[in-house]
């Protein structure tokens, strides 16, 4: 009798010892799947970009086809989504006077999510529900069934942004957008046009009212 109940505590104790190996090989699997997920980087660390022959040729462009000579818009979208990469460029001064936050097109992407944060798809298609790239010429002021109520039309003049009009790609406000960076996460998304929180876009709206005419210039750098 003694000896089966020394063999049964004896299968027992292997029994708990063949869980503790499995349940700690699957405890080290899992730290080592942790481990590899990419950490996004700390604000600190991104390091900001030199723009200073984007706003040489921007002033030149401007001259030579009689657009505003006091302001320009530019709009970095290789910028992560949830920073500010909307800056506004006062000539005379000669720096940026502001900076604000802004969407781009999901393209095959959800609508109103942030799946391309960290690179914004690009495209001059219809339907593509991308953004396009290249000097814009911000034109009339309109109504919007968004945000505040106004919108912008904003004419392509480059083979990458020719459909800009067609594509109804305006610059308006949207609820959704913040007015403060949300990096890590990024900015919702939505079918192309540049949108701008609704306390931001009453700031441009003001300064577009005042000066017209002016370029819009979206790059990806």
């Amino acid at each position: 009798m003694k000896k089966i109940f020394l063999i049964i505590s004896l299968l027992l104790i292997l029994s708990c010892k063949d869980k503790k190996e499995v349940w700690a090989a699957r405890i080290s699997n899992a730290e080592k799947a942790v481990e590899i997920i990419p950490e996004e980087k700390p604000r600190s660390e991104i390091k900001d970009i030199e723009y200073n022959t984007y706003y040489k040729e921007a002033q030149q462009y401007c001259k030579r086809n009689n657009l505003n000579q006091n302001t320009f818009f530019l709009i970095d979208l290789g910028i992560h989504s949830g920073l500010k990469r909307f800056f506004v460029y006062d000539f005379k001064k000669n720096k940026i006077t502001k900076s604000y936050m802004v969407s781009h097109g999901c393209g095959d992407n959800s609508w109103g999510a942030t799946m391309s944060k960290e690179n914004a798809p690009i495209s001059n298609e219809f339907d593509s529900h991308c953004s396009s790239i290249g000097k814009f010429i911000i034109l009339d002021r309109g109504v919007s069934q968004w945000g505040i109520k106004v919108n912008y039309v904003l004419q392509g003049k480059e083979k990458t942004n020719s459909h800009a009009r067609s594509r109804a790609i305006v610059l308006h406000s949207w609820e959704a957008i913040s007015s403060d960076e949300v990096y890590p996460k990024g900015t919702p998304e939505g079918w192309g046009c540049p949108a701008v929180s609704n306390i931001d876009m009453k700031e441009i709206d003001k300064l577009l009212k005042e000066n017209k005419k002016v370029l819009m210039w979206i790059v990806k750098s």
